[in-house]
């Protein structure tokens, strides 16, 4: 009988199609391990994978472009209740944006340099508003573009292999990607220093800073993602209360004081300024060790980058996400047409002599009437969320 059904199964067009359809499953696994970044679906719970190890994960238009489609489509869908993302490598979740293919596009008037802002930001805020939960892993370096796609979510789950930064001032950029929203809402005033100084925060600061909810040890990341797929309906209660069991369980530097603990009253006064040229001058008159090592940080970022964060900064502590995000756009595209960005990434990835000259040079020659300009709307070309 068996023999008889498999000799007559050729004939039959289902078989067909489905051996197309597992021909083309094969094709998909195979080129899956050179996919930038990969989509699944495991029990209730979507994933992405942002897989450009050798980049650090770089986050480039194309994995924008597949991202945020996704997240609007899983949204939707009824048997989707949680969304997860990580990186492979296990060096970075996302070191960044893709910043080499921004300034050639930007030098040349190409437009992958208004499309890469207005896309990365409207992901961003698709992150901001998810309807259902959304667990970042942030294991590894995760700078700039990686901390836009993680900290607008629910739940961000740091390791002691965590480094966390936003160095744009050092490129002659500003801490976008909703770096106006969240940076102003940090305790105190560590935003504000964080933002201006590009300081970076290793492993479980990173969450007592409030940037991760969660600390987990690397090792058991695999685990908590099985019980996250495995959660059945989940809440967002019941992957709280699944990430706190991990949490609380992590014995990694237990007991290690905050990295700026006995540095908060310093921070809290010294950038608490109105202005760049007044936070310089309350550092130079505190003239404490860690105060000069501010002031050597800070003099060689561009005077430019430093004074539009400060007001974005300022600005965005009391707007909404959507707000800081529009807001965002515009201060990306004056840097498209500026100077320093280019000579930002020059210095620094390019040809890393990290001598950037930066025009202007000093924060006294960057006129408020030019900052005033970075903020100006763009008309019909300014970012609709």
């Amino acid at each position: 009988m068996a023999a008889r059904v498999l000799r007559r199964l050729p004939r039959l067009k289902p078989l067909n199609r489905l051996q197309v359809i597992l021909q083309h499953l094969k094709m998909s696994k195979h080129t899956d391990s050179t996919a930038e970044v990969l989509l699944e679906r495991r029990g209730g719970a979507g994933i992405i994978t942002l897989n450009r190890p050798k980049a650090l994960n770089a986050l480039n238009l194309s994995m924008i472009r597949q991202i945020y489609p996704q997240i609007k489509t899983w949204e939707q869908d009824p048997e989707t209740f949680l969304i997860i993302i990580k990186g492979t490598g296990g060096k970075a979740f996302c070191a960044g944006g893709d910043i080499r293919a921004i300034t050639d596009a930007g030098k040349v008037g190409d437009r992958l340099a208004q499309d890469f802002f207005r896309e990365e930001y409207r992901l961003n805020n698709a992150i901001g508003t998810c309807k259902k939960p959304y667990v970042a892993l942030i294991d590894g370096i995760t700078m700039g573009g990686g901390v836009g796609l993680s900290v607008h979510g629910h739940f961000r789950v740091a390791t002691e292999k965590t480094l966390f930064a936003m160095p744009e001032t050092a490129i002659g950029l500003f801490p976008d990607v909703g770096g106006g929203y969240f940076l102003p809402r940090l305790s105190g005033k560590i935003g504000y220093y964080l933002a201006l100084t590009g300081f970076r925060l290793k492993g479980r600061d990173v969450q007592k800073a409030g940037i991760a909810t969660h600390f987990v040890e690397s090792e058991k990341l695999p685990a908590l993602e099985e019980g996250l797929i495995a959660l059945k309906s989940p809440s967002t209660e019941s992957i709280a209360d699944l990430l706190n069991s991990y949490h609380v369980k992590s014995k990694i530097d237990q007991e290690k004081q905050f990295v700026l603990d006995e540095h908060m009253e310093k921070i809290n006064s010294l950038f608490s300024a109105n202005n760049m040229e007044e936070i310089v001058k309350k550092l130079k008159q505190d003239g404490s060790a860690f105060a000069i090592k501010q002031l050597e940080t800070i003099n060689k970022m561009s005077p430019t980058s430093l004074k539009m964060t400060l007001r974005q900064l300022r600005e965005g502590a009391s707007m909404s996400l959507q707000d800081v995000l529009t807001m965002e756009y515009r201060l990306s595209q004056a840097c498209m047409r500026g100077h320093d960005f280019y000579e930002g990434v020059r210095a620094v990835l390019i040809d890393k002599d990290q001598s950037p000259r930066w025009k202007p040079a000093a924060l006294e020659e960057v006129t408020d009437e030019f900052v005033d300009d970075c903020f100006k709307p763009l008309g019909n070309n300014d970012l609709k969320l």
